[in-house]
């Protein structure tokens, strides 16, 4: 049956297929694949704010403006969770983003499957409703003064969200894209690294907007006015998503022959066998290694700059703690500017590492990130004891650069290894590592920083040992991929499997509109879906460099 925007499909026998089902969203002639990547972007650029959320933690501890509003330091988090006469501590708001991101992970995994059988726009609406409805329970949570509103809502509810919509393009994106796969899913998690160079600028401005206007700080009314706008972006996303008909290709393209190409499939792992296979567990130790080392810098960079150099970003051969008042609130802005750096490079990394993976292939870009990460790590240290701010800010943004294009650059990977008909799920149960390294990372750096300063290491040195062990996680990272050897034959589906999984995704076994389907040209469409992603991702790019602009005053 015919569907809006041309796109096609088969109901099941004796039922319409409803307006999110994934046979209404079968592209028909005169689609352009070009317009699946912004529809990603639309959704990512929005539960990427997850990276940005740092930017309420103070104002949530500063909720009652009483001098005396502090809860006793004595008091447990529990007392957080329930009080409404003191205020949180910012321990217990923080919190929120490690439970977010845990729940992302157990969301992705656990709704994988389904999410491949009830096609993408299905699940970035389901994946809509649970992060803006989180941010919306969470500016209850606020507004009421409790915290475990907050926790439920944004933290949970949220989390969801995030799973979801994380994964929503993935497996459309592989199939959309077999010539570039890594470009393609570049582009999408691109959005993620990219959405709190938006969101964090943007909520900061509301802030002040509301507080202006005397209503408090402002954060439950940011709260509420973020969740609108990015329920109609990320609906706009979720019904901008099509899929290919089973059997399509790209338009004079052949795929590679498996000569010399042994470690890209043209075969499919059912995700029941994926996940029990040696090589999924070491890609799974590939990711949360890469992201266990690079979330600890990122977590604790601005700290880190500023002990590390103090006085010295502003010319003066001055300890941090001996700056005065004015001078320190100088070295944070200028500590602030880096933090817009490495989101910045974060973003891109993951588009340019993900692309360049095409030509160089998945497990040798690994190798890339693993060899030049140690290198980086290990010289950080020396570049700090110098006083060698530009290279100690290059080496920052280079390891930024392969934390963001790891996770670009695995559900490539993953394709690569398990074939494309179940990558989406695949890449949902992978995601654990990040929920792992979510809080491996930066509860390492933080506590071994914590231990440092127990000791009575100088401020400037805190970070050393720190770094240096970060450099021996990316080695056991070098080692998972060394590992990675193809799949078994064994675990393959049969064309008779493949063809039992394709009915029940509600995919035609063989489409014999494939050939001629989904060839279109570049249109207005196409350019209006671009500009609408681009004009805001501008923006915030925009607004990093100028605070970037600050480390080279």
């Amino acid at each position: 049956m015919s569907a809006i925007g041309g796109a096609v499909g088969e109901p099941a026998p004796g039922q319409q297929a409803g307006l999110l089902d994934k046979e209404r969203i079968v592209a028909g002639p005169g689609f352009n694949r070009w317009l699946v990547p912004p529809a990603a972007l639309a959704i990512h650029l929005c539960i990427g704010m997850a990276y940005g959320f740092s930017v309420f933690w103070l104002p949530m501890s500063k909720l009652l403006a009483a001098p005396d509003a502090a809860c006793p330091k004595s008091s447990s988090w529990t007392t957080d969770l329930f009080t409404t006469g003191c205020n949180w501590s910012v321990a217990s708001v923080t919190f929120t983003f490690t439970l977010f991101i845990v729940v992302l992970g157990l969301a992705a995994a656990f709704w994988g499957g389904w999410l491949e059988r009830a096609g993408p726009r299905k699940a970035g609406v389901v994946s809509a409703l649970c992060w803006c409805g989180g941010l919306a329970l969470g500016a209850l949570g606020v507004y009421q003064h409790q915290l475990w509103i907050v926790w439920l809502g944004t933290g949970v509810l949220g989390g969801i969200g995030l799973g979801l919509g994380y994964i929503s393009p993935v497996s459309t994106l592989i199939k959309w894209f077999p010539d570039r796969r890594g470009m393609a899913t570049g582009f999408a998690i691109m959005g993620f690294g990219g959405g709190a160079m938006i969101g964090a600028p943007l909520a900061a401005l509301l802030m002040k907007h509301f507080a202006a206007g005397g209503s408090g700080n402002g954060v439950w009314q940011t709260y509420l006015v973020l969740a609108a706008v990015y329920l109609v972006f990320m609906l706009g996303g979720a019904f901008g998503y099509r899929v290919p008909p089973n059997g399509w290709k790209p338009a004079g393209w052949t795929p590679p022959q498996s000569a010399g190409q042994a470690m890209i499939t043209r075969r499919h792992v059912h995700l029941d066998k994926a996940w029990k296979t040696p090589q999924f567990w070491a890609i799974w130790g590939v990711l949360c290694l890469n992201v266990s080392a690079g979330i600890g810098v990122l977590a604790m960079a601005s700290p880190m700059f500023q002990e590390v150099f103090g006085g010295k970003l502003l010319g003066v051969d001055t300890a941090a703690a001996a700056l005065s008042p004015e001078q320190k609130a100088a070295v944070a802005a200028i500590a602030a500017g880096l933090v817009g750096l490495l989101s910045l490079f974060n973003s891109l990394g993951r588009i340019f590492w993900a692309s360049l993976s095409d030509k160089l292939g998945r497990k040798n870009t690994y190798y890339t990130f693993f060899l030049l990460g140690i290198v980086a790590y290990c010289l950080l240290p020396t570049f700090g004891h110098l006083g060698a701010v530009p290279l100690f800010v290059a080496g920052a943004c280079l390891i930024l650069s392969m934390y963001g294009g790891g996770f670009a650059t695995v559900p490539a990977y993953l394709a690569d290894m398990f074939g494309t008909q179940m990558v989406g799920a695949i890449h949902g149960r992978l995601l654990t590592a990040w929920s792992v390294a979510g809080v491996i990372g930066p509860l390492l750096i933080a506590n071994l920083r914590d231990f440092e300063k127990a000791q009575g290491v100088p401020a400037n040195l805190l970070y050393d040992v720190t770094l240096y062990l970060l450099a021996l996680l990316l080695l056991g990272g070098l080692i998972c991929n060394v590992l990675i050897k193809p799949v078994a034959e064994k675990n393959f589906m049969s064309d008779e499997e493949l063809a039992a999984e394709r009915r029940r995704g509600h995919e035609a076994v063989a489409d014999p509109r494939a050939a001629s389907a989904a060839q279109g040209g570049v249109g207005v469409g196409v350019w209006l879906a671009w500009l609408a992603v681009g004009i805001p991702f501008g923006w915030g790019l925009w607004t990093a460099l100028q605070k970037a602009s600050v480390l080279i005053r």
